[in-house]
C-alpha cells in the first residue's frame, strides 16, 4: 500500500502534563542556564590515568536544549568545572553561551543575561548544590534534579522526577516548551 493511500494519522496529543501554576512561572522564559556536574551528568567525575576528566551526557537532555533553541529560548552553561568533553557536547549542541570554570556564578549569568539583553525574570535555571543557589534564587523558574541537595530542592518551584544525567534537563525543557506554547507544536512536527 502506497503513502498516499494511507489512512491519515490521528492528531498527536501530548500526554506530559504540568501544574499550570508552574506553566505561569515559567511563561516569561527566554533563557535557560543550566548546571552541569549533576544536571546534565550524574555528578561523578571520572578521570583517565593522564587526569583527563570524562563526562556522561544523556541524549534526552541534549534533544531538549535543541528542541529549546527550536522554540526560542536561549539555553545557557554557567559551571564551576572545564572540560575539553564538556566543550565538546556543548559544541555539538549548538550551546553558544557558556561560562566555564566559574565559581561565582551570578555575575557569569549575568554577563549571559546582558549580552543577551534580558533580565532575571526572563530566566529559568536548573541546579543541584550550593553553587546554583544565586542564581536560582534570582530567576522567574528554579528547578533542581531529584538527587539535588536539600537546599537547592527547596529552593526549587520544580524538582525532577528524573536525576541529573538522566532526563532531569530534558524534564526542565519539557517544562519551558510547554509554558512557551511550542510543545506540541515541536512533538507534532516530530511525529509526523
Amino acid at each position: 500500500m502506497s503513502q498516499s493511500n494511507a489512512t491519515p494519522l490521528p492528531p498527536l496529543q501530548p500526554a506530559l502534563q504540568f501544574d499550570p501554576q508552574l506553566l505561569l512561572l515559567a511563561q516569561p522564559v527566554r533563557v535557560a542556564f543550566f548546571d552541569v556536574d549533576g544536571v546534565l551528568t550524574d555528578g561523578g567525575l571520572y578521570f583517565s590515568e593522564v587526569g583527563e576528566t570524562l563526562k556522561r551526557f544523556h541524549t534526552l537532555d541534549g534533544h531538549g536544549i535543541k528542541l529549546l533553541q527550536q522554540a526560542g529560548i536561549t539555553p545557557a552553561v554557567v559551571t564551576g568545572r572545564d572540560s575539553p568533553a564538556l566543550r565538546l557536547r556543548l559544541k555539538a549542541l549548538g550551546v553558544m553561551h557558556a561560562r566555564f570554570g566559574t565559581e561565582d556564578k551570578r555575575p557569569a549569568a549575568e554577563s549571559i543575561l546582558a549580552e543577551l539583553c534580558l533580565s532575571w525574570p526572563q530566566a529559568a535555571a536548573i541546579g543541584d548544590d550550593w553553587p546554583d543557589l544565586p542564581v536560582m534564587r534570582r530567576v522567574a523558574f528554579a528547578c533542581a534534579p531529584a538527587q539535588a541537595h536539600i537546599e537547592a530542592r527547596a529552593l526549587a518551584h520544580h524538582v525532577t522526577a528524573a536525576p541529573g544525567g538522566a532526563g532531569a534537563a530534558r524534564e526542565f525543557c519539557d517544562l519551558l516548551l510547554v509554558a512557551s506554547g511550542r510543545y506540541a507544536g515541536l512533538l507534532a512536527a516530530h511525529a509526523a
